[in-house]
């Protein structure tokens, strides 16, 4: 039996990369998803990818009105949420010298501010017994020049799904985060301002992970899937690496 059968799941940031992977991998397991994102277009996109099963609001998780008409449609058409997906986010690597106030409070409205009222917002509608999956990075734990700012938003992150897991036992919400290491998708190409610079930052990258590989985004929506499934279900509050090995050697 397909392993979400007749779940009703949100993905937020599923238009692409991580998030569309786990959509789908959601929908072929059963799940009805909805998906949310910035650009009409690639949710566009998505449906076309995905086929069937799936629904798209455009908005923008940092926007608390976006989230409301969210909630409200999802409320209206299927009345509860099994599984919340919280998967929006941005990479904006900033030197500690040129750091400005207005790239580092854009990292933290959209990593930390945003994702916690998107839980919040969520609590009404999620199931007791669901299941909420947060992205944090293994930037939390390694010292990478030029993260500063993003480390600390996955760290604010890894600190919710502590607090949340104490929060929401009694309703038996399992929480938890997967830590992901570098990933094959378009962020690559959103901090390079050339294919060649974003093909050298893949290379650096892939060069540092003991499996000389960059990590897939179906991997990543392949963990997502059993933290949401009844195989996980006595797991709450980790923050699972799936980075190749990265920050464990």
């Amino acid at each position: 039996m397909p392993k979400l059968q007749g779940k009703v799941a949100l993905v937020t940031g599923g238009s692409s990369g991580i998030g569309l992977a786990t959509a789908k991998r959601f929908v072929e397991e059963g799940a009805f998803v909805y998906i949310t994102g910035r650009r009409q277009t690639e949710l566009d996109k998505a449906v076309s990818l995905i086929g069937r099963s799936v629904a798209t609001v455009r908005g923008d998780v940092s926007n608390l009105a976006d989230l409301d008409r969210l909630y409200a449609r999802i409320a209206s058409e299927k009345g509860k949420i099994d599984v919340l997906f919280a998967g929006a986010g941005i990479v904006d690597p900033q030197p500690l010298a040129e750091m400005t106030e207005e790239r580092f409070d854009k990292l933290f409205a959209i990593n930390t501010r945003a994702l916690a009222f998107t839980v919040k917002k969520a609590l009404p509608l999620l199931n007791d017994g669901g299941a909420i999956i947060v992205i944090t990075s293994i930037a939390e734990n390694k010292g990478i020049p030029g993260f500063t700012a993003y480390s600390a938003t996955k760290a604010a992150v890894r600190s919710f799904v502590r607090s949340w897991t104490a929060e929401l036992k009694d309703r038996r919400i399992r929480v938890n985060a997967i830590s992901p290491g570098p990933i094959d998708t378009p962020i690559f190409e959103q901090q390079a301002p050339t294919k060649e610079g974003a093909d050298q930052a893949r290379a650096q990258f892939a060069a540092a992970v003991p499996f000389g590989r960059l990590g897939r985004p179906e991997e990543i929506a392949s963990t997502a899937l059993f933290l949401a499934s009844d195989e996980a279900s006595f797991i709450a509050g980790v923050d699972l690496p799936v980075d190749g090995g990265l920050t464990a050697v």
